[in-house]
């Protein structure tokens, strides 16, 4: 293994926001229970650009999702559990604090135990998609709504409505809930319909359908009780409202919104929490979603990337589709853009990192 070098190459905040720039920047060192890994490749999500435009502190840098290589093993990991040259990928809480680092660098910290091994068969380009999908969808299914697993799967096919399926969380939820023994209904444009039932969905309707709320009662016999809200706005509300009707029903949404009241219970799940760490209110985040660390959330992190590393080294689960961009991180603002622009569907642009310019 190379050594590791003092300063890289990051995207990080200008100070105005929703603004980004390529900087060098001191290469992290490994703290407790932390290690160093070479991101090889850095996926994008819509937090990037939700959390940018929220604040203006300079030199905050930016990223969640990674794929890489450890190079470096920090103080208090379990002998044996990280070696350096392995494959691993995971997610961070980027975007939010310089103490909290971020991916789109050439190096970031990750906790040693709520992370991803990358089988051999897998690239790194596919790898980097899963962290912020992957942990979600399993806090999702399992920590919120209490659902069968794939090691436990249900004998009674029980219905779960996915709406806004061919999201990256969507399929990864769609494709978990499967593997559970569920009975999948989901939602997308009519272009994405068969991306979701080759992922394993039962029925699939189109959103803008006017009958979709009649349609997805009748897939589920009137017996709807567990909604997945990938979308997450005042109008999914209304539809998961129609959806369920007179049925108590446990919705849980990828973002904070007010679909609860009457016959449903709501929740955001927040998966932040499952780092273990304290999550502290400022101008990237409300009061509300300000957590102290948990550890019973700590240790289902770990649990569900020991769970997506089985089921990734088995072939059983798919990552979303790449949307390989040019020049690796060099253009970062303009991807950023064109994403919260809304022009990104069923797949997650993904950074080469040796692909920048300023590396070559």
């Amino acid at each position: 293994m190379s050594q590791i070098p003092s300063s890289m190459i990051a995207v990080v905040s200008t100070g105005e926001l929703g603004k980004v720039h390529l900087k060098n920047t001191p290469v992290p060192k490994p703290g407790s229970g932390q290690i160093l890994v070479k991101v090889i490749a850095a996926a994008q999500n819509p937090s990037e650009w939700m959390k940018l435009t929220r604040t203006a502190t300079p030199d905050v840098p930016a990223g969640h999702d990674f794929a890489g290589i450890v190079v470096g093993i920090g103080p208090d990991v379990p002998v044996g559990l990280r070696n350096v040259g392995e494959r691993v990928a995971g997610f961070v809480n980027g975007c939010f604090s310089l103490e909290l680092g971020g991916t789109f660098a050439e190096y970031t910290l990750a906790d040693a135990q709520v992370l991803v091994t990358i089988p051999e068969k897998l690239s790194f380009e596919d790898a980097a998609t899963i962290g912020l999908a992957g942990f979600t969808a399993c806090q999702t299914l399992w920590q919120s709504q209490s659902l069968p697993n794939p090691l436990e799967p249900s004998t009674t096919n029980v219905p779960i409505f996915v709406h806004g399926g061919a999201s990256s969380v969507g399929q990864i939820v769609i494709q978990l809930a499967k593997l559970s023994g569920l009975h999948v209904v989901s939602t997308a444009s009519s272009r994405n319909h068969q991306l979701l039932r080759d992922l394993g969905a039962d029925d699939v309707f189109d959103y803008r359908d006017p009958e979709v709320s009649k349609k997805v009662r009748e897939a589920t016999n009137g017996g709807l009780e567990h909604v997945v809200d990938c979308i997450a706005s005042a109008e999914t509300a209304r539809l998961i409202r129609e959806c369920v009707r007179e049925n108590t029903a446990h919705v849980s949404s990828v973002l904070d919104t007010d679909v609860a009241g009457g016959n449903i219970k709501a929740d955001f799940p927040f998966v932040y929490t499952l780092l273990g760490k304290a999550i502290v209110a400022g101008p990237v985040l409300p009061p509300s979603l300000a957590f102290p660390p948990i550890p019973e959330h700590y240790e289902l992190g770990k649990k569900f990337g020991s769970l997506l590393s089985r089921l990734l080294a088995e072939e059983k689960l798919k990552t979303t589709p790449v949307k390989l961009v040019p020049n690796g991180l060099a253009d970062a603002q303009y991807w950023i853009e064109y994403q919260q622009q809304g022009k990104i569907s069923a797949e997650k642009i993904v950074y080469r990192i040796a692909d920048t310019p300023a590396l070559s």
